[in-house]
């Protein structure tokens, strides 16, 4: 892939990605879904979130995405407090970042390649300069004979693909995704593992959210697991 526009900076990156400092969240009438959490993801760091169902890990994905707001403690992203970022700005923050969500998101009206170039086109790209890199990325996925499918006409690990190439386009900082894995079978799961290992090399933050222990072992990055609302390992 070509490389993208350089960004315009004002000042240093932060040396942290993401830090979260005596987190807690819960929802009214119930019981904290996750208690004293203190995370740190250094810039350039490859993280796997494991747990059993249940513990927590996508509660605390809605929290670093900026879907839901902790009951305790603060959270920086990007070296800046985002704890009661207003509503307004959570957008411009959420374009640094590479989601991959478990229902996937993505949209019906458009084809394959405009799903995938969506987070490019938001930017204000024109197509002409990302096409062929968007079109290699659908390659890569297994997805470059389907461009102009909708998604209403793929299967569950074919919209994972798609959902997966889309939130990794722009090259985002950040990179977060829940079972990115899921649907798909191993061959693929360990193709789409080297995509994220060299977003990593080439400077991206990476947590995924997985079940998959043998994926976690083979990718050789740094173990967090959550359990009953508790993280372990999350300290630098």
């Amino acid at each position: 892939m070509s490389s993208p526009p350089r960004r315009v900076s004002v000042a240093e990156p932060a040396a942290e990605t993401v830090r979260l400092s005596g987190v807690g969240f819960g929802y009214a009438d119930s019981p904290e879904v996750l208690r004293d959490v203190n995370l740190v993801l250094p810039r350039g760091s490859f993280h796997f979130l494991t747990g059993p169902s249940g513990a927590g890990k996508s509660s605390l994905l809605r929290l670093l995405t900026l879907a839901e707001r902790p009951t305790a403690g603060t959270i920086h992203l990007f070296g800046q407090d985002v704890t009661t970022l207003p509503r307004r700005q959570a957008p411009l923050l959420r374009r640094r970042m590479g989601v991959v969500f478990q229902d996937f998101r993505l949209l019906d009206h458009l084809d394959l390649f405009e799903n995938a170039a969506l987070a490019l086109r938001v930017a204000g790209g024109r197509t002409g300069d990302y096409a062929a890199d968007v079109e290699e990325m659908l390659r890569w996925v297994g997805l470059g004979d389907r461009m102009d499918a909708r998604p209403t006409a793929l299967s569950g690990g074919e919209k994972q693909r798609l959902a997966i190439a889309r939130a990794v386009m722009g090259r985002p900082e950040l990179i977060i995704a829940d079972e990115p894995t899921g649907s798909v079978d191993k061959a693929m799961a360990d193709r789409l593992l080297k995509l994220f290992q060299s977003l990593n090399k080439l400077g991206a933050t990476v947590l995924i959210a997985s079940h998959d222990e043998m994926l976690a072992d083979l990718s050789g990055a740094r173990r967090l697991r959550l359990d009953r609302g508790v993280l372990r390992g999350g300290e630098a």
